[in-house]
């Protein structure tokens, strides 16, 4: 029994030395010896400033420190499944020192606190002071368990799985010592292993999507200019520093999901600036039309309604970071593995079409603000707009329903199908012929749109003046009648009405007869009203009679339809009605 007591104090004293003789050359070693700005005047001792033989805390191991006592603010947030409470074990015995609430030569062995250079009493301001508020801090002493991977879906690895250098204590708790190493500072920050390129974080955490994502793969590197994206100098790639271009594991600047920065754009924009990814993101927000992501904070969460009630946007609303990937396709690269809705209002996660991710602010969310063109059919939901039950639309979550549509550009037919931004997107990107990001962040014109598309009545009809319509539609077929045989009439105001008609007219923009989402008539006429006013028999709206042929029912500029009557592959004139004036022609 005796040789017994005498073996275990051996392999007691033998770890102690080890430990020691690791603690030396890093900052935990507070005695006068140590390498740190934060050291002892005279204390000689390494291991007394944590640890003693005798009359110790009750804690192991053989802890020299009282406990803070005091009472903490955990983290928290509404995307964690885990039961997070007051710090226990070892956890407490850090925040000893790195709560800043004791003095760091106040140990159990001495009567009297030792003493410390400059006269530094508690843990001084910085990174390292973690003080009594945890909330922006990785969540500790909570327990990990099989049950609460199950909740997380697949996010998490199994507990069982932990046999590494990342290790849970004695009660299945993960706690500081579960990252942090603090008798060697191999690896920085007294880690328990190197987090270049996540290896730390991706330890627990296992986001399905993250060995694809840009992120985790990207070796672009910052170029100088502005600020220093990275915490770390030494890694100099965004793989390099994967989980830490965003996040923070202390003394983060947002307490949810431990972001960089508690604006959330500024973590996208810290690295979206051109200073390391190529394209320069930040710069589109200052247009005078844009997704006006610094409207909001704090608002959203990963977790919400896949509608959008409480209207906002933020980078996170349509790319998940992830999963976000460089490439094209419909809806891959950027918007890989976001969530939307459906034409029908559905959830669906990940998007299978652009427009589903559109719809989640777009269509059913409330707060919209005001249709930019009062019409006969004014409608702000979008998902209604685009439903295929509609009499007319853009082909957008479906082919459309004119089967002659002679003006299609080279490349589209009755049967494409066009996405959101093929109309909203940056005025000067890849699509409008300029080296600028793609995406609607910004644009110059308003409503986000790609090309200039000019609603003012009356509007002088030029290749400039329509661009964003004349991007699908040929130019010289609209002005050659193919379609419609007063389409050159109306958008120039040139030319005669034949048979005694109206003589020269006013250049009626594109937008006072055609609505470019959807219309409740046929061809995408939706009168705007603020220009088309009811018939003299009070009647606003068109009918399609056939192939190019239809009438309309209106007043516009003095001039009444009652109804206007036109027919025929671009031939024929337009009867009056009602006392509209003139036999052989009109509008």
């Amino acid at each position: 029994m005796r040789f017994g007591q005498t073996g275990l104090f051996v392999i007691i004293l033998t770890v102690s030395q080890v430990a020691a003789a690791g603690v030396v050359t890093t900052k935990h070693n507070l005695s006068v010896s140590g390498p740190g700005s934060i050291r002892a005047s005279q204390e000689s001792q390494v291991c007394i400033f944590c640890h003693t033989p005798h009359n110790s805390q009750p804690s192991a191991p053989l802890w020299n420190r009282q406990d803070p006592g005091v009472s903490y603010t955990p983290y928290n947030s509404s995307t964690t499944n885990a039961t997070i409470g007051q710090p226990t074990g070892t956890s407490v015995l850090c925040l000893s020192c790195h709560d800043g609430t004791i003095a760091l030569g106040k140990v159990l062995s001495r009567s009297i606190p030792i003493s410390m250079q400059g006269g530094v009493t508690t843990m001084p301001t910085g990174s390292t002071r973690l003080g009594t508020d945890l909330s922006d801090d990785h969540p500790i002493s909570f327990t990990y368990t099989p049950s609460l991977v199950s909740q997380r879906n697949g996010e998490l690895e199994q507990p069982s799985n932990l046999t590494g250098a990342v290790k849970l204590d004695s009660n299945n708790q993960l706690q500081c010592t579960s990252c942090h190493d603090p008798h060697n500072n191999n690896n920085g920050k007294f880690l328990v292993k190197s987090n270049k390129g996540g290896a730390l974080c991706e330890t627990c955490h296992t986001k399905p999507t993250w060995n694809q994502a840009s992120h985790n793969t990207s070796n672009k590197g910052w170029d100088g200019g502005g600020t220093d994206p990275w915490p770390n100098s030494s890694w100099t790639t965004v793989s390099d520093n994967a989980c830490q271009n965003c996040h923070m594991p202390h003394n983060a600047g947002s307490g949810e999901r431990l972001l960089n920065y508690a604006s959330e754009e500024a973590n996208c924009l810290a690295c979206h600036n051109g200073h390391v990814a190529q394209k320069n993101i930040a710069s589109e927000f200052n247009k005078s039309s844009t997704h006006p992501i610094e409207n909001y904070t704090g608002v959203h969460v990963p977790n919400e309604n896949a509608v959008v009630n409480s209207r906002h946007v933020e980078c996170f609303d349509c790319h998940d970071p992830h999963a976000a990937k460089a490439g094209g396709g419909n809806p891959a690269g950027p918007l890989t593995n976001v969530r939307g809705v459906t034409i029908n209002g559905g959830e669906i996660k990940p998007i299978n079409n652009e427009y589903q991710l559109c719809l989640r602010c777009h269509g059913d969310s409330s707060g919209k603000p005001a249709a930019p063109t009062q019409r006969v059919f004014t409608e702000t939901n979008v998902r209604l707009e685009f439903n295929t039950s509609k009499p007319s639309y853009h082909p957008v979550a479906g082919t459309g329903k004119n089967p002659n549509v002679p003006s299609l550009q080279n490349g589209l037919n009755t049967s494409s199908i066009i996405k959101c931004t093929d109309c909203h997107n940056n005025n000067s990107g890849p699509k409008a012929g300029g080296s600028g990001p793609n995406g609607p962040h910004g644009s110059t014109f308003p409503q986000l749109l790609e090309r200039q598309y000019l609603k003012q009545d009356p509007t002088a009809e030029s290749a400039s003046a329509y661009a964003l319509c004349y991007k699908c539609h040929n130019r010289n077929s609209i002005l050659g009648n193919q379609s419609f045989p007063r389409h050159n009439f109306h958008i120039t105001g040139q030319g005669g009405m034949g048979g005694g008609g109206m003589g020269g007219g006013l250049s009626t923009p594109c937008n006072v007869c055609h609505d470019p989402h959807a219309s409740d008539f046929a061809r995408l006429i939706n009168f705007d009203t603020s220009v088309v006013s009811p018939s003299s028999s009070g009647i606003l709206q068109f009918n399609s009679t056939g192939t190019f042929a239809g009438q309309c029912y209106l007043s516009c500029h003095g001039k009444n339809h009652n109804p206007c009557t036109y027919g025929g592959g671009g031939a024929g004139g337009c009867m009056m009605g009602g006392g509209g004036g003139g036999g052989g022609g009109g509008m």
